[in-house]
């Protein structure tokens, strides 16, 4: 490897942050979803810049790139492709869907029918698609971006909870300071949008490399213990009809490991563990119908788990 992984990250989030103004963080995840091979979730109320962050990550590699814009009336092979008669040839074609592409932005996810969002299914987690049983590897690498308004708006389906644990992590933008909207402000005055002068700055070479480093991060049989507890913890807490999966679990591993390459570091610490919990687990959570009228969260049940778990290398 002739770069390091450090300072093309770094760049990365220098060129969003010239479209993202003070939201450090949610720019910060969704590189470490990047560099973890894994789908991001970005969820909250309309006009805070879900779509925007998720353009301006796809503009900054150098890979193709689609986005498909779900409604009601889109259908399953609108994203996987479909099999149609050539008439010249006598054969069977495939037509491929927006799926099969590097970088897949799926706006506004929660909006189409529940038909349509289970056409991604298969493509997020295996990296593939069946269509008329022929099977379509997806290019690599490969990365599902999608954007999600909160459920208790008008016309929009929930998310099933398969499909919600296939998302690595999930990301809330929040309203900008009053600071922070001012440069906004001044930005989006200019007669050309910001978004549109970015400029790619790496590769899918370096993507894919930068990935397979997560793997090498050491993780230790006392961090491993660490997260296994955690997510046992949820599926035995009363007001949770449903805890975090072991693919949730193994989420949370890769997360630390892309956390201590991003601290320079070639193993992972608990404080890398509890630091990405809440991305990774609580969109997995399930909430029991008396925790929901008493309005708890997934996010306040997980934070108190983590602060009453023993951490490992810390004494009581």
């Amino acid at each position: 490897m002739n770069f390091d992984p450090r300072q093309l990250v770094y760049a990365l989030k220098e060129n969003v942050r010239k479209v993202i103004v003070g939201k450090d963080e949610a720019i910060e995840l969704a590189l470490i979803a990047l560099l973890c091979k894994g789908h991001v979730l970005i969820e909250d109320v309309p006009g805070v810049g879900k779509t925007t962050l998720a353009a301006a990550l796809s503009r900054s590699l150098d890979c193709s790139f689609n986005r498909i814009q779900f409604t009601p009336d889109v259908t399953p092979s609108d994203v996987t492709g479909f099999t149609m008669y050539n008439a010249q040839s006598g054969d069977m074609e495939f037509r491929p869907g927006v799926v099969m592409t590097q970088i897949l932005l799926a706006d506004e996810i929660n909006r189409t029918s529940p038909k349509t969002q289970s056409s991604l299914l298969e493509v997020m987690e295996e990296g593939q698609v069946t269509v008329d049983g022929v099977t379509h590897q997806l290019p690599r690498p490969f990365m599902v971006l999608a954007t999600q308004n909160p459920i208790d708006f008008v016309g929009t389906y929930p998310l099933p909870e398969a499909q919600m644990d296939r998302f690595f992590l999930r990301i809330m933008i929040g309203y900008p300071s009053i600071e922070e909207e001012m440069d906004v402000l001044e930005r989006y005055s200019a007669p050309q949008s910001p978004l549109k002068t970015l400029q790619p700055v790496c590769g899918e070479k370096e993507v894919i490399e930068m990935q397979e480093m997560v793997g090498t991060v050491y993780c230790s049989r006392e961090v491993r213990s660490y997260v296994a507890t955690i997510a046992a913890a949820t599926r035995s807490h009363p007001s949770l009809q449903l805890g975090a999966s072991p693919r949730g679990a193994i989420a949370l591993v890769r997360a630390a490991q892309a956390c201590a390459i991003l601290a320079g570091r070639q193993y992972i610490l608990p404080d890398d563990v509890r630091r990405m919990a809440r991305s990774v687990l609580s969109h997995r959570l399930v909430l029991t119908p008396e925790a929901r009228m008493k309005g708890t969260s997934p996010e306040t049940i997980l934070q108190q788990l983590l602060d009453s778990l023993p951490v490992p290398g810390q004494r009581g």
